[in-house]
């Protein structure tokens, strides 16, 4: 009976908050003045910004990852993420100072607004346990959602944030959205592939080992989709540029480089290629000359990040794991389940580092770098500072998950050798009437048995005179 007031006062409450947040979100339409798009950046959107890296950024993935594990602060965690979000949404809706027109910021903000009105409305029915008619058939479906958007959130608060520096930059707008598109979108597929190299190494050893694939094999595929992509996504019409013939040629490095990997890393079997490609890339990128210096630079820096991935992944799977799978040999560390070396976490470092480089060494970015006299190697630091904050952040989450449990506890860890084996006595239903046992036997006395010593001679003696006859007979036959 408390249930169906709560359901209708959480309700209620949803629409309310609905409501406010559609007033709120104003008109976009409008293009500021140039004086006003220049202005200071005021204390409420200062606040926008902080409140909503928090929830993103910090809340979002935590709530993600207690959700996983089934942990009680889960509810408790993700209503406050969604309630500072959306707290935060209000003071990027009024704010003074510097004024934005409407870019892919806004448009974005409104689909989050709906995820997070979603995900919050899934929550609080899940919560509730409501005993219904429907109860087995709509729970299952609100679940999936409210698993599906929970997962999504880091990706999603990912995106976000790239799309909030550009706004408030003025950035990627015009003929610089392309360039925009390719270092953001490559620089964020370098820092995913470390997340899923991490994931790998620290509790997915058996999940690969079930399907018989090796590491490799997934690289390549993906190396090679890529490649195919880029290859006919680089020129957009026009005269060919040297930049144009040097990223479409990047694609088809990569999808001829991906086909190879894919048919050396079948049934399990390790592979060089994609560490080789990687390589290759960070060569490339090295060489690739900018406009200024510092643009330079920084692509030098992204290339040799690169290419020292590379070389430390050909050497992790050669000589530290001598070909075989991750997890098969190594140190027992308590932030994953099966064993690994040190020198593992090297490779999926480096490519954060190169794809932070990568995504801050747009045009613009560079631009505005050097107009406040700012040399490569001040920016670089600031990028290997991100990335040394956002690796960590990474092992931490996925530390937190593996010493919880993770999703179906430690069924996917190998036995350990010290586990315990119990030996359990069958139960008997108490409730049915129990027939008389009769006495058990005494034991019987065991008879003694007299060793038995074969003779010491052939039961035909020794000279056997059937071999006798036997031979004679022969002799007078021949």
């Amino acid at each position: 009976m408390v249930r169906r007031p709560l359901a209708a006062g959480a309700a209620c409450l949803l629409v309310a908050v609905c409501v406010g947040l559609v007033q709120a979100h104003g008109n976009h339409a409008h293009v500021p003045s140039p004086e006003v798009s220049k202005a200071p950046v005021d204390a409420r959107l200062w606040l926008h910004i902080g409140l909503e890296a928090t929830a993103w950024a910090v809340l979002f993935p935590l709530a993600m990852v207690l959700g996983l594990v089934r942990h009680k602060l889960h509810a408790p965690l993700s209503a406050a993420a969604i309630g500072l979000s959306l707290f935060a949404y209000l003071f990027g809706q009024h704010h003074g100072g510097r004024q934005f027109r409407h870019t892919v910021h806004g448009t974005f903000s409104s689909l989050l607004f709906v995820a997070l009105l979603t995900q919050l409305a899934c929550g609080v029915y899940l919560k509730l346990h409501l005993t219904w008619s429907r109860e087995r058939t709509v729970r299952p479906i609100v679940l999936g959602v409210h698993g599906v958007l929970g997962r999504a959130f880091p990706v999603l608060g990912w995106t976000q944030m790239v799309f909030g520096i550009a706004t408030l930059q003025s950035w990627c707008n015009g003929g610089h959205l392309g360039q925009c598109l390719a270092h953001y979108i490559m620089g964020s597929a370098f820092a995913a592939y470390s997340v899923i190299l991490l994931i790998m190494m620290k509790c997915a050893v058996e999940w690969l080992r079930r399907r018989g694939w090796a590491q490799e094999y997934l690289d390549s595929w993906v190396i090679l989709l890529w490649g195919i992509v880029n290859t006919f996504t680089e020129h957009q019409g026009g005269p060919w540029t040297h930049k144009d013939l040097q990223h479409t040629l990047m694609g088809v490095l990569w999808w001829t480089g991906g086909a190879l990997g894919v048919w050396l890393s079948r049934h399990g079997r390790r592979s060089v290629v994609p560490a080789t490609i990687i390589f290759l890339t960070g060569w490339a990128m090295s060489a690739h000359n900018q406009a200024l210096a510092i643009s330079t630079h920084i692509h030098a820096m992204f290339g040799y990040a690169l290419m020292a991935g590379g070389v430390c992944r050909i050497v992790e799977i050669c000589f530290v794991l001598r070909d075989q799978p991750s997890g098969t040999t190594g140190e027992t560390d308590r932030g994953a389940w099966f064993p690994t070396h040190l020198f593992q976490y090297l490779p999926p470092f480096l490519l954060v580092v190169g794809g932070i480089l990568f995504m801050s060494a747009t045009d613009e970015e560079m631009r505005w770098a050097d107009s406040r006299g700012v040399d490569f190697a001040t920016w670089a630091m600031i990028d290997l500072s991100v990335a040394f904050l956002l690796f960590l952040w990474m092992n931490v989450l996925i530390d937190t998950y593996v010493g919880y449990g993770g999703r179906y506890g430690l069924a996917g860890a190998p036995a350990s050798e010290e586990a315990p084996t119990w030996v359990y006595e069958p139960v008997r239903d108490t409730t049915q009437p129990q027939e008389p046992t009769a006495a058990p036997e005494p034991p019987r006395e065991s008879i003694a048995l007299q060793s038995y010593e074969p003779p010491a001679t052939h039961v035909l003696e020794n000279d056997d005179p059937f071999d006798d006859e036997h031979r004679q007979d022969r002799a007078v036959a021949l």
